[in-house]
């Protein structure tokens, strides 16, 4: 990790920026993708699928002897751990449950506000060298509790053709409708457009690579919605001289570990922690399988060193981490001062990884400083909110002469005329 040390303020949107790679030709190829896609629908995804992983589909769709099987076959351990995670998850999530809103606003106007919910979801789940089916129990999860009509799932295929057994065992256990081996930006296209075999859904959810993520936004120009625009994981810590090195330093890996695109910060008012917490670095790192990934993501990395914890804070807010680890003596105090953070962990023995996993939060959260515009994953983004209003006669007295003024001076006609009319029958009758 690159160790900075007082930088000036002048400095910070440079010094801040995640990693970059050339994406010149990025949507240029998944344009071609997705328009294939579009147009040829199944015989598109499976030559795409031959091309690409060398996998010959004879069937997208995942039959119901392969679950049984997933789920005869996953250990007793870890079904029962996800079964606990799922539990949390899902106790967190209908904690969020939208209470209607009436109002009257004037005498005879009535507003209402209701949640219902989006009628069909798809969700994309990475199944590459890391199979995320902790990411199946984070979407499907409260799009089940928000009552989506159907809710189908896409995920890559091993060379076998077989998808990952904890992967299916945890979208039977949350009640994902239908499951589909197909991966990559052709699986996005797919859920985007309907083929033969995959419906379309109208809103998409769910991380990937670089090639999804553009996948997603393209699609979002048209007629699907997804979650949120997203990169590379990151977290930052925030740490003073109370911390434990070897804590924060596994904190710091867990996430270059993603991918080599990642990116970790630490940011300290206490240079006597930096070499500690290197020290552990380097200890931790030399045993982890995937240390060749996590160490181009620590190439990509800053260990900062600030005056004092007020800047701490400020360069905190400035970089709206995906993940905030504060690992302070008072966190809750820092915490309060955090306005841009997807997901913040207070204390010594809060891990990221709780997030990830188990704790019952959402780990489905906004990257590349879209912290500062973006929420992370919630009830409500399987939701859409409707208005209702409903106006008496006595309602219409009331707003319409208002309403009246208001589109005149907007000179919108028929829009003053809709209420005159309305009010001129109501005169009538009073005569």
């Amino acid at each position: 990790m690159n160790i900075i040390r007082y930088p000036e303020k002048s400095s910070w949107t440079k010094l801040l920026q995640r990693p970059l790679f050339d994406l010149s030709s990025l949507y240029e190829k998944v344009r071609a993708i997705l328009d294939d896609v579009k147009q040829n629908g199944d015989e598109a995804l499976i030559k795409y699928e031959e091309l690409f992983d060398h996998i010959k589909l004879n069937d997208l769709a995942v039959q119901p002897e392969e679950l049984e099987k997933a789920g005869k076959e996953l250990k007793p351990e870890l079904k029962t751990a996800i079964q606990s995670a799922l539990e949390h998850i899902k106790k967190f999530h209908e904690a969020q449950k939208f209470a209607p809103i009436r109002v009257e606003t004037a005498p005879g106007v009535i507003c209402e506000q209701r949640s219902v919910p989006i009628s069909k979801v798809g969700l994309y789940i990475p199944g590459g060298s890391a199979p995320l089916f902790s990411t199946v129990l984070m979407l499907a999860a409260p799009a089940h509790i928000a009552g989506c009509e159907s809710i189908i799932l896409c995920t890559p295929p091993n060379k076998e053709g077989k998808i990952n057994d904890a992967i299916l065992f945890a979208a039977k256990l949350t009640g994902v409708n239908k499951i589909y081996k197909i991966g990559g930006s052709k699986a996005i296209a797919a859920m985007a457009y309907g083929t033969e075999t995959i419906p379309k859904v109208d809103k998409i959810f769910g991380p990937g690579n670089q090639f999804v993520m553009a996948a997603k936004q393209l699609v979002a120009l048209e007629n699907v919605a997804i979650d949120m625009p997203a990169g590379p994981s990151e977290v930052a810590v925030i740490a003073d001289d109370s911390c434990q090195p070897e804590f924060v330093a596994a904190d710091l890996l867990s996430q270059a570990e993603h991918g080599p695109d990642s990116q970790v910060l630490l940011i300290t008012p206490h240079a006597e922690i930096i070499q500690p917490v290197q020290i552990e670095i380097d200890r931790q790192l030399a045993t982890l399988p995937r240390k060749d990934i996590a160490e181009k993501s620590l190439a990509n990395s800053q260990i900062i060193l600030v005056k004092n914890m007020a800047e701490a804070i400020e360069i905190t807010n400035e970089y709206a981490p995906e993940h905030l680890i504060i690992a302070t003596r008072n966190p809750r105090e820092i915490a309060h001062q955090i306005q841009h953070a997807g997901s913040v962990f207070l204390g010594h023995y809060s891990t990221e990884s709780a997030g990830d996993y188990a704790s019952g939060t959402n780990h489905t959260l906004p990257t590349k400083g879209y912290a500062k515009a973006y929420s992370g994953l919630c009830l409500d983004s399987f939701m859409r909110k409707i208005t209702y209003q409903e106006l008496s006669a006595d309602g219409l007295r009331h707003l319409g002469p208002i309403i009246e003024e208001m589109a005149q001076a907007e000179q919108l006609t028929a829009h003053k005329q809709a209420v005159s009319i309305r009010l001129a029958t109501l005169s009538t009758e009073n005569q």
